[in-house]
């Protein structure tokens, strides 16, 4: 039996500089304005700082653009070798660097979140940094923005309200233009429908008086007394029965706190049909207990 011949193993080839130099080159390392990469500080400098991102390159943070905020460097704001989001604000230089910036990754946000808010609505605390004759400018997250004047709440004099905080909502929202507009008013009147309910008897002042029905102001917000919710008898002129100024009691029967919408209704008050067209001031008068014989029914009218 002849003895099996044993073959020495081939050498596995080495992994050269110039191989690991060109495995690099074919990395695809291709980073453009606009994209957001992971990455940590590896080193700061004076200017700023170097992040890694895996790139040929490290990619440089300069200090203008570490925050939204001023800081004197990097460190204040993002510890070594902790990884982040950064957003690519120029793209790769002869190199292979790009430069990023945690600054505009954040403004990106600040908008995102700020339309996602006007979406639903939301109020938001805002800070007054100056005054002008249109308003007054705050500062909103980072942002500036603006309230008119128009929608400020009480007051005179508005310098007073420098380094003041204020609730507001938004009126319009533009990055592109980069404009941010805001109310104060629109922020009070939300919270003051938040403060009724359906079935509640609400009292006050006639503002307006349409030929659909009047416009009744309720300690800011604004309330619609349908000329169908008056009573149930049929109204030839509401300017015989309403006079603007004129201190009215009624239940509010819906809320569209969307499009801020609040309708009202005296015709539910009546005990036969007319009674509020012959006897106004008997029925505002007794208008608590009526309203809280009514209240039930009007809920579940509404499931």
């Amino acid at each position: 039996m002849k003895p099996k011949s044993i073959h020495p193993k081939e050498a596995k080839p080495s992994f050269s500089i110039e191989d690991f130099a060109k495995a690099l080159e074919q990395h695809n390392y291709e980073f453009r304005k606009g994209q957001v990469v992971r990455g940590q500080v590896i080193e700061y400098v004076s200017e700023g700082a170097y992040v890694d991102i895996g790139g040929k390159s490290p990619a440089f943070l300069p200090l203008a653009e570490a925050s939204t905020k001023p800081v004197a460097n990097v460190a204040e704001v993002l510890p070594l070798s902790e990884e982040r989001d950064f957003l690519i604000v120029r793209e790769q230089n002869a190199d292979g660097q790009v430069t990023v910036s945690l600054k505009q990754l954040q403004i990106k946000q600040i908008w995102e979140r700020l339309a996602e808010m006007q979406e639903s609505g939301q109020s938001l605390q805002v800070r007054v940094t100056a005054v002008n004759k249109g308003g007054v400018t705050v500062d909103v997250e980072g942002l500036r923005g603006f309230i008119p004047r128009s929608h400020l709440i009480g007051y005179d004099n508005l310098t007073d309200l420098i380094g003041q905080r204020l609730t507001a909502n938004f009126l319009e929202i533009d990055k592109e233009s980069n404009k941010l507009i805001l109310s104060q008013r629109l922020a009070s009147q939300a919270n003051r429908m938040t403060e009724l309910a359906i079935g509640q008897l609400v009292e006050g002042e006639i503002i307006s008086i349409k030929p659909f029905g009047v416009f009744v102001d309720l300690n800011g917000i604004t309330g619609l007394l349908h000329v169908k919710q008056i009573s149930q008898n049929y109204i030839s002129s509401l300017s015989d029965l309403f006079q603007e100024g004129q201190s009215i009691k009624a239940v509010v029967i819906d809320i569209d706190e969307w499009k801020r919408r609040i309708s009202l209704s005296t015709r539910v008050l009546e005990n036969y049909p007319g009674e509020i067209l012959e006897k106004m001031a008997e029925v505002m008068a007794d208008a608590s207990a009526r309203a809280q014989k009514v209240r039930k029914k009007i809920l579940s009218s509404l499931g």
